[in-house]
């Protein structure tokens, strides 16, 4: 199963996470996500949605414009 890619480059918090929550919903049980932003602050509220949420972080790293995330949905 390849990743959706969802680029939220540009939007600060807290609409990162709120459209990741949001697009998630509509995906099924381990579907694949790949989120990209710019928000400096998605390191912290990415990895802590997931966490609460029950969905699995497989990667997170920082790019040159700020970070990059592989969730799939629990």
């Amino acid at each position: 199963m390849s990743a959706i890619l969802y680029d939220l480059r540009g939007l600060k918090c807290p609409l990162p996470v709120l459209k990741t929550r949001r697009k998630m919903s509509s995906l099924p049980k381990g579907a694949l996500i790949r989120v990209e932003t710019t928000d400096p602050l998605a390191g912290i509220d990415i990895p802590h949605f997931c966490s609460e949420d029950g969905h699995e972080l497989i990667e997170a790293e920082k790019t040159e414009a700020g970070h990059r995330f592989l969730i799939r949905k629990g």
